[in-house]
């Protein structure tokens, strides 16, 4: 039995299944035996019978269960009618065949999904496993579920907050990626919330918790994965919603041409009926029912090539009919690590290099993410030589000495907790100052830049007249740098995971009947969206199994330029497939007329249709290209 905390992975645990394979072997033989082995009239015909049964069971199943709703129309009902029809005409090699050449479409079409996925079941591996509840003596380690409001947890270093609640002691560096996608650490201290699901960077917190485990940020964001595609657009086999035009006409053709003549002319019943059941043979759409799937198959292969995993070919569909794009920032459109943008000097007296290699000095004692950043601006070498009395603040910055005077170097606050004087600065990004002798002197600011390859990706969409959209957890100055910088006008800062999953409903409200809303994410906080949005492609090289496992289509490189070109390629993959229906029903129509007078055999039919199936899976093949 499922816990709540596994329902995800137990759901997609059952959908996987491997396709049985000795549904086409075992038919095959009993054909191929029948058809080449001269042997007595009842063996061959039990062969056939067997064969046919064993191929073809699920689909007359399911066309029966379909009935039973008022559901005739559609490609299991063709295939049951064909056939039987096959059989009463006494062509049972026909009856089989078809079945085998559907059952191979159907095996074509399971192999373009890939079957080692987990889905979403490693979603659980940002789940906290346990809290650590401090009795007032000591520690003990409990399942998040068995933690009551007020109850005091302990949080150490590189552990994930279990619980929501208030830091009650304590300081610490919060990594809150999971939440909001921001790469920048968020510093806690006592007063402060305090959200599930955030890592410790370095520090220890004492957190009073104030909502249950099932209440928690962390619980909702993985009940949003789990339900969010619950709204999914759910796309059509491209084969079912032909068979569903095409079914009723051919099978209102055949009665029709089996009451019609022998009523109004006075033939002979036994001649047009037979004539009417070889006219449902011959409409059977082999070709489609092969050429279809593969032309999926092999396009899948073919973007697979170039780095675009697209995972199952009902995507395909949905995918080629994009009119809007929308991208998380930190990560998906930005490289998600922090350089030095700007430097600047408040006094004449200090040059910008000089601010720099001051800021340098003090941060090289220091981990911290922007710490790292800075050094890596800079060439200085011997930094921690000149420095004494290093102070690191939690969340606030480094004092230190150095050459015999007081240097700080952090945020604001660091500098307006020792009663500097700070010039209004209005920057985006992150401002990291620098103070000697209680003197603000100057400031770096440090921002996430934009990958090598997003201008062109974004270009490249908007080429194609699609809409572009950024949602993202970061600051409004931040996003707006990045939306100028990319043209893009609509844009959402600011938002928490179940907000892009309400910004992005909105946008799916106002598409058109036939367009799709694609949504670009490579964080964890990603995984609702990225199940909520019709298509959802995570970034592979450097984004979060949890959004590569939630989405429906993989950049394994993290090129944004992929995404238009994954657009490009199912839009490719459907031409290709509606170009085979064409030239099928072009053929069928040919061969159904002649039909229709006598002058089509059942073989020369037979071979027609083979003929048409052998260049509808040669164009198919064009795919791969």
């Amino acid at each position: 039995m499922c816990s709540h905390s596994h329902s995800c992975s137990c759901k997609v645990h059952n959908e996987e299944k491997s396709f049985p394979w000795v549904n086409i072997i075992f038919p095959a033989l009993m054909l191929s035996v029948a058809m080449l082995f001269d042997l007595p009239f009842y063996v061959s015909l039990l062969l056939y019978i067997f064969a046919y049964l064993w191929a073809g069971y699920d689909v007359l199943f399911t066309a029966l269960k379909n009935i039973l709703k008022g559901d005739f129309f559609d490609e299991n009902f063709l295939m049951s009618v064909a056939t039987i029809g096959a059989i009463l005409i006494k062509e049972y090699p026909e009856a089989v065949a078809v079945m085998l050449l559907y059952k191979i479409g159907e095996a074509l079409q399971d192999k373009a999904v890939d079957k080692s996925k987990n889905s979403i079941s490693k979603l659980m591996d940002i789940n906290p496993q346990y809290a650590n509840v401090f009795d007032g003596v000591k520690t003990v380690k409990k399942n998040p579920d068995e933690v009551n409001i007020d109850d005091i947890i302990v949080v150490k270093t590189g552990e994930k907050i279990p619980l929501d609640g208030v830091v009650v002691e304590g300081k610490a560096n919060i990594d809150t990626s999971a939440l909001t996608g921001e790469s920048m650490p968020l510093a806690l201290e006592e007063g402060k919330e305090a959200l599930s699901g955030c890592i410790v960077k370095d520090g220890y917190l004492k957190i009073k918790v104030l909502k249950l485990y099932h209440d928690s940020t962390i619980s909702k964001i993985l009940e949003l994965v789990e339900h969010a595609s619950d709204k999914k657009t759910n796309s059509e086999k491209f084969i079912t919603k032909f068979a569903r035009i095409y079914t009723p006409i051919v099978v209102f053709l055949a009665l029709f041409l089996a009451v019609f003549p022998p009523v109004v002319l006075g033939d002979d019943f036994a001649v047009w009926i037979n004539r009417a059941l070889v006219f449902l043979v011959i409409s059977c759409p082999c070709a489609l029912v092969i050429s279809v799937p593969l032309s999926f198959f092999a396009g899948i292969g073919s973007a697979a090539r170039k780095g675009i995993l697209i995972k199952g070919s009902k995507y395909i569909e949905v995918l080629s009919k994009t009119k809007n794009v929308v991208f998380d920032k930190t990560g998906t459109l930005t490289k998600g690590h922090f350089s030095v943008e700007k430097v600047v000097s408040f006094d004449g007296s200090i040059s910008e290099e000089e601010i720099l290699e001051n800021i340098c000095k003090v941060e090289s004692c220091s981990n911290h993410p922007l710490a790292l950043s800075i050094l890596s601006a800079c060439d200085f070498k011997d930094l921690k030589s000149e420095l004494k009395n290093v102070n690191e603040i939690s969340g606030k910055g480094i004092k230190a000495t150095v050459d015999n005077k007081e240097v700080l170097v952090g945020n604001l606050n660091l500098l307006k907790e020792n009663n500097i004087d700070v010039p209004f600065v209005d920057e985006i990004g992150s401002v990291i100052y620098l103070a000697k002798n209680s003197k603000c002197l100057g400031y770096v600011v440090l921002f996430d830049t934009l990958k090598d390859t997003t201008k062109t990706g974004v270009e490249n969409l908007k080429k194609l007249n699609i809409n572009t959209y950024i949602l993202s957890g970061d600051s409004n100055n931040a996003v707006k740098k990045i939306a100028d910088e990319l043209g893009v006008v609509n844009y959402y800062s600011k938002l928490l995971p179940q907000d892009k999953v309400e910004k992005l409903e909105n946008i799916i409200k106002n598409e058109a009947k036939n367009q799709s809303t694609v949504f670009v994410g490579d964080g964890i906080n990603d995984a609702p969206v990225l199940k909520r949005a019709d298509i959802g492609i995570s970034m592979g090289a450097f984004g979060s199994d949890i959004a590569i496992e939630a989405s429906d289509v993989v950049i394994m490189d993290d090129n944004l330029t992929k995404i238009s070109k994954a657009i490009n390629i199912s839009k490719r993959i459907m031409a290709i497939a509606k170009q085979n229906i064409a030239f099928a029903i072009f053929i069928k129509v040919l061969f159904l007329l002649l039909s229709t007078f006598g002058l089509m055999t059942m073989w020369g039919a037979i071979f027609a249709d083979v003929g048409v199936t052998f260049l509808a899976v040669l164009n198919s093949l064009r795919a791969m290209r």
